[in-house]
Order: structure tokens, then C-alpha cells, then sequence
């Protein structure tokens, strides 16, 4: 049976465990659940939006910015994050937790009323800061109220949270854009706030309250806040001018780039660009990772509903099978007898990632069949469970008490920052290219009428099957080198 030991009114409760009690045992049961249903809210976000998201551009005019709609939320994540990381170090994760429901809530209601294309980007920009505190300061809370053998297990959790809500978002976000109108599935889904708040923010405080133990209160640093607000109007500037395509788009892209380099190269680990053993390229994977899966995501059901004719729902639900692949692959790497194979796991992972975006653009060839794109998915769903928890866990063994909230920000920072580049050279190749008339000639594209860019999509799929090829090889420099005693 668990004790807890003695403490101040003041201080979190410091668990004491037995050797066999898991992540849903007495002591951690309350806590499990509250953070796994944030986490819960978040994927019924991205699987519901997602599915809801052809239709809000068609209907807003605005399939030009389709990427950009995508690319926004990443950009201010990147500020939350490094916020985060330096609020939880200082006075705990509550605080970044809280406000980023908040946030998350308020962007949902802002994109669901959007009358524009601009206000609906604007929307979603407001989510990504809230979902940048979340996801830091839900690291932060595994870091300091889990030991290190739960950690595998919490973090195979959050995947599996994706589960349900992979296979009921798509299908209730169609039905609802088809019956009752997009919008709603933007207005409903801050109701999912009241219980994570419920659950999960009584405990965070309970266990994960304040400076890491044995530590005095970090101060914030303001020259990383700085490099933050550098790195999302950095991204910011060059995805608007990857999306404008005229001549007087490259002086945005190039204040973009002048803010962006020096305030990556400041907020990463050093060397994390050339790969270095360790830290650094366990940071670097994940953005390998996370930015070609995600770009290439984002176009799959654009490309069913306006080439293969699909509805929102059929469309949507083509991804929903890769939930449940993508919890098993987080599940295997949680087992004990994998770790010391960890590296090839992950590299195994990056290949699946690979083939199934090689896959996907080819239901752009009439005569391949849809469910195509549902089969190549689920296995390389299965590749971002074994390869997204694996950088997780790698992280927090990397990292000092001290230093979780600010390298979980780091990994974070190359998720989210190598999202928005991704998918604005991704929306770039696909405006370039046509993409942007896809919208106005869905239905008739879909039909044979004309109207239809297949070369657009495949602009976008084959560049990112070759960056997570890249991955492969950084899986092979994941562990910190062994130093002579």
C-alpha cells in the first residue's frame, strides 16, 4: 500500500511507492485520469477539426490558406511552449495547464464564429497558444509526480487516449458538418473543458505544485521569452509568404528567416541541427518525426473529398484507424524488454512513417482503391507511437529535475516549429501547383468535370516521405555518448 510522506500545507505531496504499483494504482489513479482526459480533449480537437476543416475553407473561401489554417495553430504553440517550459520551472505546471485550457477553449469559440478565412486562422492561433502551454506542462507533470519506471507507461496512456476519439471524432465531426454545419464542431467541443479542469487540476497541484524539489524558484529568463516571440513571428512571416507567392513575398520571408535562425539556434539544444549523440538528436527526430507526419496528414482528407469524392465523414474516418496503431506502437515501446532496442524501434518506426505517406497519393490513381489511404495510415500511425514516446521518454532521462520544463520546451519547440515549416512548404508546392482550385471545383473534380490537381498533392506527400527517411538515420544517435570515468 502506498504512503505519502509528511509535508507542509505548502509543499506537494511526495508519493512513496511500492515497487508494483503502476500508473493506475491507488496513489496515481486520480492524476492519471485527469491529465489523460486532456489529453483526450486534445485529440477529439485534432481528429474533429481536422475532418470539419474542407469544408470551413471551401465555405470561407479560403482552400489558398488551407496549410495556413493548419500551420497558425503551430506558430503561437511555439511561444506557449517556451512560456511554459519557463513557468513550470519557476512555480509548478499548474499554472501553464490552466491557462492553456483556457486559451484552447477561447480559440474554438473564435475559429467556430469566423466570418473570414483570416478570422478562423486567427482562431486557431489563439488554440495553439493554449495547446503549447498544455502539452509542456503536461510533460512537466509526468517529470516531477512520476517516477522514472511509470514514466513509459503514463506516456503509452496518453497515446492510447487518442484511441476513441480517433474513431468517434471523424464520424461525429462529419455528421455534424453534414447535418448541422461546420461550425458546431468548433462551438461544441469547449464543453470537453469542464472535466479534464475537474479532474485533472486538484491533483496537478496536489502533486507537481512549485519549484522541483530540493530546488529555489528558477526566474524567468527573458532573453528565451524574446527568442520565443522571434521563433513564432519568424514562422509566422515566412508561412504567410509561402502562401502569397509574389515578388514582394520574399521581404516577408526574409524578416522571417532573420528572426527565425538566430532564435532556433538560441532556444535548441547545441547541436541539434547536426545531429549530435543525445539530447540533441532525440530533439531533432522528434521534429523529423512530427513535421512530415503532420504536414502530410493534414492533406489527406482534402485530397479524398475534392479527387476521390469522399464525404467529410468517409474522408475523416480513413484516419481513424491509425489511433488504435498509433497506441500499440506506444504500448510496445512501453514494455521493460525493448529498451535496450530502443533505437531500432524508433528507426523501424520512421520507416512505417515513411512508406505510408510514400502510399497515401496513390488513391490519386483512379483505379487504386480508397481504403488504401486507411490501411497505409494505420501503419504509419503505428511508427509515431513507437517513435513520439520514445523521444518522451528519452528526454526526461536526459534531463535534471530542473531542466524538464525547459528541454520538454525544446522538444516541443522542434514538434511545433518543424510542423509550420513543413506545412508551409507543403501549402506553398500546393498553391504553386494548382491546389488552390481545388476548392472552387470540388464537386466537379470529383466527378471527372476537370478542375483537378493531383500533382498538387503529390508535391506534398513525396518531400515529406523523403525528410522522415532522414529520421532513420538520427534514430541511430539517440543515446548520449559513453565518457570514460
Amino acid at each position: 500500500m502506498a504512503a505519502l510522506e509528511d509535508v507542509t500545507d505548502d509543499a506537494p505531496v511526495r508519493p512513496v511507492l511500492t515497487e508494483t504499483e503502476g500508473v493506475l494504482g491507488r496513489t496515481y489513479r486520480a492524476l492519471s485520469g485527469g491529465i489523460v482526459t486532456v489529453v483526450l480533449l486534445i485529440a477529439f480537437e485534432a481528429t474533429a477539426v481536422g475532418t470539419a476543416m474542407p469544408v470551413a475553407a471551401r465555405e470561407l473561401d479560403g482552400v489558398s490558406l488551407y496549410a495556413f489554417a493548419f500551420s497558425g495553430f503551430f506558430t503561437t504553440s511555439l511561444f506557449g511552449m517556451v512560456l511554459a517550459g519557463q513557468w513550470a520551472d519557476r512555480s509548478g505546471p499548474l499554472g501553464p495547464v490552466t491557462a492553456g485550457i483556457g486559451s484552447f477553449a477561447a480559440g474554438l469559440l473564435l475559429a467556430g464564429t469566423a466570418g473570414t478565412m483570416w478570422m478562423f486562422i486567427a482562431g486557431r492561433a489563439v488554440q495553439g497558444l493554449g495547446g503549447g502551454l498544455v502539452i509542456v506542462g503536461l510533460y512537466v507533470v509526468v517529470s516531477r509526480a512520476y517516477p522514472e519506471r511509470l514514466r513509459p507507461a503514463i506516456m503509452a496512456a496518453f497515446a492510447a487516449s487518442w484511441v476513441v476519439p480517433s474513431i468517434v471524432g471523424p464520424l461525429a465531426a462529419g455528421a455534424v458538418t453534414e447535418h448541422i454545419g461546420w461550425r458546431w464542431v468548433f462551438l461544441g467541443i469547449p464543453i470537453l473543458v469542464v472535466l479534464p479542469l475537474a479532474l485533472a487540476l486538484p491533483e496537478v497541484r496536489r502533486r507537481a505544485s512549485g519549484a522541483p524539489e530540493g530546488a529555489a524558484p528558477a526566474a524567468f529568463d527573458r532573453r528565451r521569452i524574446r527568442l520565443a516571440l522571434g521563433i513564432s513571428l519568424g514562422a509566422g512571416l515566412i508561412q504567410y509568404a509561402a502562401q502569397d507567392l509574389r515578388p514582394l513575398s520574399l521581404l516577408p520571408a526574409a524578416v522571417g528567416t532573420a528572426l527565425l535562425v538566430p532564435s532556433v539556434l538560441g532556444l535548441l539544444p547545441r547541436g541539434t541541427y547536426r545531429a549530435a549523440r543525445g539530447l540533441p538528436s532525440v530533439v531533432l527526430l522528434r521534429g523529423i518525426a512530427a513535421g512530415s507526419f503532420i504536414a502530410a496528414e493534414s492533406f489527406v482528407p482534402l485530397m479524398l473529398v475534392t479527387q476521390r469524392g469522399l464525404s467529410p465523414t468517409l474522408a475523416g474516418f480513413s484516419l481513424a484507424a491509425g489511433g488504435g496503431t498509433w497506441a500499440l506502437g506506444s504500448w510496445l515501446q512501453s514494455r521493460p524488454r525493448v529498451e535496450p532496442y530502443r533505437e531500432r524501434l524508433v528507426a523501424a518506426g520512421m520507416v512505417l512513417v515513411a512508406l505510408a505517406i510514400v502510399a497515401a497519393p496513390s488513391v490519386l490513381i483512379p483505379a487504386v482503391p480508397v481504403w488504401t489511404v486507411a490501411v497505409a495510415w494505420a501503419f504509419g500511425c503505428l511508427g509515431m507511437g513507437l517513435v513520439i514516446s520514445s523521444t518522451s521518454v528519452l528526454l526526461l532521462q536526459l534531463s535534471a529535475p530542473e531542466e524538464a520544463g525547459s528541454n520538454s520546451a525544446a522538444l516541443q519547440i522542434s514538434d511545433g516549429l518543424s510542423n509550420a515549416l513543413l506545412l508551409a512548404a507543403g501549402g506553398a508546392a500546393f498553391a504553386a501547383l494548382g491546389g488552390g482550385a481545388v476548392g472552387a471545383a470540388g464537386h466537379a473534380a470529383a466527378q471527372g468535370a476537370g478542375g483537378s490537381h493531383p500533382a498538387a498533392f503529390a508535391a506534398v506527400f513525396l518531400p515529406m516521405a523523403a525528410v522522415a527517411l532522414v529520421g532513420v538515420w538520427v534514430a541511430a544517435r539517440l543515446r548520449a555518448p559513453v565518457t570514460s570515468p
